[in-house]
């Protein structure tokens, strides 16, 4: 695609995944606010946040990690779709019968054997949907993906009320409330996006199957190594924190879980970003070194200036949720550089996507999740429970090192280091302005504003494009 247009395009379509993005998952960033009145104490919310945790271990391996298959195959045009939908059930359908057997060994994790049957009606039923939404991206339904987006989250609240407020569940009632949503959303995504006509056994291709295999196995580690870095912080919170401070380890699992609720706005803006920007990376094939370096040096900026609004306004939003998880404020500037790194590495990963190259992505995962559970000890140790938050920033920023360099081979983006380590500089000088002066308000709003202005010129770009896209609908609407 010539010129400015292959831009537009990547416009139109964060736009179009912003719509979903800021009205359902914006809307789930209260949500936690919310949890925080509805469970008896950060006790209870730190078992029903480390359940979903485990949850979210089991589903890269229970569906093979075909996601990331479903919607590089689909979007080959030379592709059997009903093909890549067969396959991609067929992933699901083996991985959740393996589950099954491993169900002693499921057991063994800490808290499981008391949720076992959610658990696993919750992962398989992630799955199912994740096959659906990434099915009808790969055919460019994102309307409809926006649509469904919104309705889960929604649904999601309402049966939070129903299972939390009316019967009193407590953390059987947030994993009922995660598979109910995501059954919703499987069986609207499967009748809205017309999925059954490729729902045809007849067009299962074993050699297609094979080559998705080959291409997402290597993506299971990767994930697991993903999963690693950012929950298992949890699990080194309950196991080392008992005590800290007198209180329990659940409960300082309550308030990381509660310190993921500003940072969640970077990851929001980052997952928006990527729906759009998979499908660009995938389909756009000429000039890629610039419009890769020209678009990251925007999403960069984009994220640095998130990164220095959250840590100006993690200790008076942290007043939003009940008294007894204020401190967990404290967790929250490294969470955030944290988000913004993880985003960052998915950006980087959108070039093995391209290139085919998922062991690349296993790697740099790998080595990060290994620095991960090492910094975790030694930080808890020295720092108390919020010593996993720099950790887990440290590991994915190995990560993101790791996956710069092998991207070279692959193609040549400008990244500037210099550039991004004087915005690193900035804002751990914030974060250091905020931990040490009780006097922060002023100094801490004066880095922010040197951080918002040496990125200007980036955000002021990707501001117009979308505001001339805004615009522009409202032209033709009105026409």
């Amino acid at each position: 695609m010539a010129g400015e247009q292959k831009y537009n395009l990547l416009v139109k379509n964060t736009l179009l995944f912003a719509i979903s993005n800021f009205s359902s998952k914006f809307l789930s960033i209260f949500i936690r606010v919310y949890l925080s009145y509805a469970f008896a104490s950060p006790d209870v919310m730190g078992v029903s946040t480390m359940m979903q945790q485990v949850a979210n271990l089991l589903i890269p391996v229970v569906s093979l990690g075909v996601s990331y298959a479903v919607i590089r195959f689909g979007l080959d045009k030379s592709t059997d779709k009903a093909g890549v939908y067969m396959g991609g059930a067929a992933s699901i359908a083996t991985g959740f019968g393996v589950l099954v057997l491993a169900m002693p060994l499921v057991r063994l994790i800490p808290n499981a054997a008391d949720y076992l049957l959610l658990l696993y009606l919750c992962v398989l039923m992630s799955c199912l949907r994740t096959l659906g939404t990434q099915f009808i991206r790969s055919r460019m339904l994102n309307r409809l993906a926006a649509i469904d987006g919104v309705l889960t989250t929604l649904s999601l609240f309402g049966f939070y009320i129903l299972y939390l407020n009316v019967l009193d569940l407590g953390a059987r009632g947030y994993l009922l409330a995660m598979f109910s949503s995501d059954a919703l959303s499987a069986v609207f995504v499967f009748v809205a996006g017309r999925c059954g006509q490729y729902a045809k056994p007849s067009h299962f291709d074993r050699a297609l199957w094979w080559e998705m295999l080959r291409y997402c196995i290597p993506m299971i580690p990767a994930s697991i190594s993903f999963w690693v870095i950012n929950a298992s912080d949890m699990f080194f919170v309950q196991a080392m924190g008992g005590g800290y401070a007198g209180q329990s380890g659940d409960y300082w699992v309550g308030l990381l879980s509660a310190g993921y609720f500003l940072p969640q706005v970077i990851t929001i803006i980052g997952t928006t970003f990527f729906e759009a920007w998979q499908l660009s990376a995938v389909t756009e094939e000429e000039d890629r070194p610039a419009f890769f370096s020209r678009v990251f040096r925007i999403y960069a900026s984009v994220l640095f200036c998130c990164v220095a609004g959250v840590v100006l306004l993690c200790r008076p939003m942290m007043r939003l949720f009940r008294a007894d998880y204020y401190e967990a404020w404290r967790m929250v500037p490294f969470l955030a550089l944290s988000s913004m790194t993880t985003c960052l590495n998915q950006f980087l990963n959108s070039v093995f996507v391209v290139y085919k190259r998922s062991g690349f992505a296993l790697y740099t995962m790998l080595s990060g999740a290994i620095l991960n559970l090492i910094l975790n000890y030694f930080f808890i140790l020295a720092f108390g429970p919020w010593g996993v938050t720099p950790a887990s920033f440290l590991s994915l920023l190995l990560v993101f090192v790791l996956r710069a360099r092998s991207s070279r081979g692959l193609i040549e983006i400008g990244f500037q280091p210099r550039w991004l380590l004087l915005n690193l500089a900035l804002v751990l000088a914030e974060i250091a302005l905020l931990m040490l002066l009780q006097a922060w308000v002023l100094p801490v709003l004066g880095m922010t504003a040197g951080i918002i202005a040496l990125n200007f010129r980036e955000v002021w770009q990707m501001a117009k494009r979308l505001l001339g896209m805004v615009a522009g609908r409202l032209r033709k609407n009105k026409s």
